[in-house]
């Protein structure tokens, strides 16, 4: 059997050691590089693939699917591993990121986003095994997305450094963002902005707001809340902790105080460290990894965010879930 290619700059899984991490870490960045096999099931694999790793004198690595074929194994029904073939994960990573790009699409319409039945439809699938997809792979069920998405989009509508000049009134704001209904609207208002609506489109006048800077795995991330109340009215990832920092006061530029707060940050803190153990935990891991950077980011931001808000209530879970 013809092993894969030999060592070069541009393959960095030309050893057998090199290969076996990739396929112990499932690293998509090795997908189409090489494949592996393994005896006792007859079957072979892409690196990615998340089945349970085989032990490692089972595993041999072959340089394309024709090879490992020629060698007498089949393909993985899970990872989809011949030439051309998109893998399960794919799929439903497809299928998760089509229905949140729905969401969006009607919400920038001004209608009300895609029921639950709908989405499922749209993607070929029941809607319990589509909710239970889409919950796996962000964390969030679609009517949480759809509600993270209608508040970003109300933030930025009532944000001083994001109105245009045809949205200048909460009431232009609040059908901007999506909601049909002031009612609606005003029940969301406390959780979205952390402030009342009209004081966050004045730019946080005379409010003393604390933030907290944490470093997560999508780069620099900066909450911030009103001292004496819950909820947070700032939430960001962005390119470095002084750009974050910028953003917050170019959003609250009439703010009476804009400072660190130690005790915030300990909240903070607490719970990015939480959300990043769930996602290490999950089985899905590798379907999330699977999404685009926006919907993960969105993901991770809406969850840290909930536990924040969890944590000041008293409410915030001491441990991480165990997978089994």
């Amino acid at each position: 059997m013809k092993g894969p290619p030999p060592h070069s700059r541009k393959n960095p899984y030309a050893t057998d050691a090199a290969r076996w991490a990739a396929v112990v870490g499932k690293e998509r960045a090795a997908d189409g590089l090489f494949w592996f096999s393994v005896a006792t099931t007859g079957i072979y694999c892409r690196p990615s693939c998340a089945s349970r790793p085989a032990l490692r004198r089972n595993v041999a690595f072959h340089a394309s699917p024709g090879a490992a074929e020629a060698a007498g194994f089949r393909p993985c029904k899970r990872c989809r591993p011949a030439a051309g073939e998109p893998s399960l994960v794919a799929l439903r990573a497809d299928a998760v990121t089509r229905s949140c790009r729905r969401i969006e699409a009607a919400l920038r319409a001004g209608t009300t986003p895609p029921r639950l039945a709908d989405l499922a439809r749209e993607v070929g699938l029941s809607p319990h095994h589509f909710h239970r997809l889409f919950k796996s792979a962000l964390g969030l069920t679609p009517k949480d997305y759809a509600a993270a998405s209608r508040d970003r989009r109300l933030r930025q509508a009532l944000s001083p450094a994001g109105t245009d000049a045809t949205t200048t009134t909460v009431t232009e704001a609040l059908h901007a963002a999506g909601f049909n209904a002031a009612s609606r609207f005003y029940a969301a208002a406390p959780r979205a902005l952390g402030m009342s609506p009209a004081r966050f489109r004045d730019g946080g006048s005379g409010m003393r707001i604390g933030f907290a800077h944490a470093a997560t795995p999508f780069g620099p991330f900066l909450a911030a809340r009103v001292e004496a109340a819950r909820g947070l009215c700032f939430a960001s990832l962005g390119t470095s902790p002084a750009a974050i920092e910028r953003a917050l006061r170019a959003a609250f530029p009439r703010a009476a105080r804009i400072a660190a707060d130690g005790a915030f940050g300990k909240i903070v803190a607490r719970a990015v460290s939480l959300v990043s153990l769930e996602a290490d935990a999950t089985p899905s891991r590798s379907l999330f990894a699977a999404l685009p950077p926006d919907l993960q980011a969105t993901a991770f931001q809406c969850r840290v965010g909930e536990i924040v808000r969890q944590d000041e209530s008293g409410r915030m879970r001491k441990t991480p879930p165990v997978s089994t």
